[in-house]
């Protein structure tokens, strides 16, 4: 775990302010954190009975992640530690453990602002640990989602609902699942920081002492599942990787929602998904990545990203399809292991601001 701690070029009374206002931010959202109901059958806007995911306390933490006392939760302000701390405490609630090795989920890194006057700034991952059914042994399954957003820009809050307050939260809702059912291999559960400047989190996970990257069989990635009109899905990474079709096909036959394999093929342009969210780290490390995400729509990268946007029936039934996945990939990681490639290096080209 890195001790990195967070410069302060303003002076202790602009740390003070900062402090306060992160409290501030808790006090408002331990309100909505009571009042959304989290259980039942009463969820507003659902209608579909989940099979696997708790779809109370999902919606009820993509709710929070996106209200506007946290700001948009943007890398190395308040509003992102405020999230970092609301996911923090499910990764308690549920069981996840810390990485062996490590005694706690956060593991920091710095953070170069763009601009040359900014001062450094200090990002966060919380990485939790999943059991297989042999401990420390055989191929890892890797499940990420970002939950850093634009923060404040021009006087407007962008929440991030869609990007990603519901991969996040479907994130969790996906740990908790493997938590209670003991998956047959190891999975490693990551929230990352700074997807939104440079991928930075996915980056720092890679290169992280005490983490074996070599181990690490398949990358799920979650950004973007909560909002599709049309109830569409899709899929990135078996072009890359085509005998992961197959998974895939299976799951899409009996899943609640339709799931489409695309967007992964250098023809597509900047349609192509396959650099532009964090599994673009793992897919460069030679690592077979399965990103899932929906279309761009009209709150993508705008301030109109909110909760009430999202079509939450459809972010359940999303959700559950997550699991569904990981489930099938998780029953081959045996064999998804030899299909990974030579790493491909770095590029400047991978920004994390696309997707």
């Amino acid at each position: 775990m890195s001790d990195t701690k967070p410069s302060e070029p303003r002076g202790p009374s602009a740390r003070k302010n900062w402090l306060i206002g992160a409290v501030l931010m808790i006090a408002v959202l331990l309100g909505v954190w009571l009042l959304w109901p989290k259980g039942g059958d009463d969820l507003p806007g659902v209608t579909y009975r989940p099979v696997y995911v708790d779809a109370g306390e999902m919606l009820h933490l993509a709710q929070v992640l996106s209200s506007d006392a946290l700001e948009g939760r943007a890398s190395g302000t308040a509003g992102n530690e405020a999230a970092r701390g609301f996911i923090h405490k499910r990764f308690e609630e549920i069981g996840l453990l810390p990485l062996p090795g490590f005694t706690a989920y956060t593991h920091t890194f710095p953070i170069v602002p763009r601009e040359a006057d900014a001062a450094p700034i200090v990002g966060a991952n919380l990485v939790g640990y999943i059991p297989g059914k042999t401990p420390g042994t055989g191929p890892v399954l890797l499940v990420t989602a970002h939950y850093d957003h634009l923060g404040v820009r021009e006087g407007e809050i962008y929440n991030g609902a869609d990007d990603n307050a519901s991969g996040a939260s479907a994130l969790v809702a996906v740990a908790e699942y493997f938590a209670q059912h003991r998956p047959q291999h190891d999975m490693v559960i990551a929230a990352l920081d700074a997807e939104e400047i440079g991928l930075l989190g996915a980056r720092a996970l890679a290169r992280m002492d005490g983490f074996d990257l070599s181990r690490v069989a398949l990358n799920l990635n979650f950004d973007m599942v909560g909002r599709s009109e049309a109830g569409e899905l899709y899929v990135a990474g078996t072009y890359h990787t085509p005998e992961l079709a197959g998974i895939i096909a299976e799951v899409a036959a009996a899943a609640p929602v339709t799931l489409l394999m695309g967007h992964d093929r250098p023809e597509d342009g900047p349609n192509d998904w396959t650099l532009q969210s964090d599994h673009g780290v793992f897919h460069r490390a030679g690592i077979p990545i399965l990103y899932f995400g929906v279309e761009d729509h009209p709150g993508y990268h705008n301030p109109s990203d909110d909760f009430e946007n999202l079509t939450l029936d459809f972010f359940v039934r999303a959700a559950d399809t997550l699991v569904m996945a990981a489930r099938s990939v998780d029953a081959k990681l045996e064999e998804i292991i030899t299909l990974r490639r030579e790493p491909a290096g770095e590029t400047l080209q991978m920004e994390g601001n696309a997707q």
